[in-house]
């Protein structure tokens, strides 16, 4: 709430007397909040937020305007959005009753117009933004996402809601074979190619996989570097079983670029590599 303080002056003859001063107290009639379902974000998540509006006065608020700035911030002299609005998502409650859809512009920002807030009621809107290629990923990252309420009657207010970069490691395998024919008792390599593309790197990773055909006397390289049976991976030479073992390998964090003009953020995975080579 906000207060007031106003005096009055009276003149006569060359005279100025001065009034008391009185205060008054300016009570909100909407109040608003804003809140974010997610606690972080990963590129390309969808993010779930929530404005909440509160009408305390005896008459039903109309014609409200939320405008959302889709978490837009500055970036060498650049405004960059980081989140796109997911089409058709907007709910609009009225003391838990859903309501039709409000009317919804979306671009640069969401506008979202025509809401009604009943007397001493509550309004709720909700809606999802998918992380684009502008939402920053590296550690210590986040997303301030900004909502301006206004509307005949109503002081103007904004509302933010803040969700940090989630710190991970996002892991992927891929596996070839070189080569792909081969004579009995020839020998071939399996790779396997980890590959990181969280701002986390990640050391506790195991790979299993059964050869078949069985392979015989294998050797293991990670990531450039020999490998040693029992403290580095397992295998089985009867049933073709093989399994690194925890902590082995480590997979880099990827790493995190902007284009210079766009700012449209790149990320370059990090990778580790292991092969077993055996005959047949």
């Amino acid at each position: 709430m906000a207060t007031f303080t106003n005096q009055a002056t009276l003149r006569y003859n060359n005279i100025t007397v001065s009034s008391n001063i009185v205060t008054g107290e300016i009570t909100e009639v909407l109040e608003a909040e804003k809140t974010a379902v997610s606690d972080a974000y990963s590129p390309g998540e969808t993010l779930t937020y929530a404005v909440s509006l509160v009408n305390s006065g005896d008459t039903a608020l109309t014609g409200i305007t939320v405008t959302d700035d889709l978490g837009a911030y500055d970036y060498n002299g650049m405004s960059l959005v980081p989140l796109t609005y997911v089409d058709g998502s907007v709910n609009l409650f009225a003391d838990g009753v859903l309501q039709p859809a409000p009317a919804v512009t979306a671009g640069d920002t969401l506008v979202i117009s025509g809401i009604t807030v009943p007397a001493n009621g509550n309004a709720v809107i909700i809606y999802q933004a998918s992380a684009n290629e502008f939402a920053p990923a590296e550690t210590g990252s986040q997303i301030t996402n900004t909502a301006a309420i206004s509307g005949a009657g109503i002081p103007g207010t904004s509302v933010s809601a803040v969700v940090p970069a989630e710190n991970e490691a996002i892991l992927s395998i891929s596996k070839s074979l070189s080569p792909c024919e081969v004579s009995g008792n020839g020998q071939i390599t399996y790779t396997f190619l980890i590959q990181n593309t969280g701002n986390t790197p990640e050391s506790t990773a195991v790979i299993n996989d059964t050869f078949d055909p069985v392979l015989n006397n294998i050797s293991v390289d990670i990531g450039g570097g020999t490998a040693e049976k029992s403290t580095d991976y397992t295998y089985d030479e009867l049933t073709g079983e093989f399994a690194t073992v925890s902590g082995a390998f480590t997979v880099p964090a990827a790493a995190f670029t902007r284009d210079p003009v766009t700012g449209a953020c790149t990320v370059v995975p990090g990778t580790t590599a292991v092969t077993v080579t055996g005959t047949l």
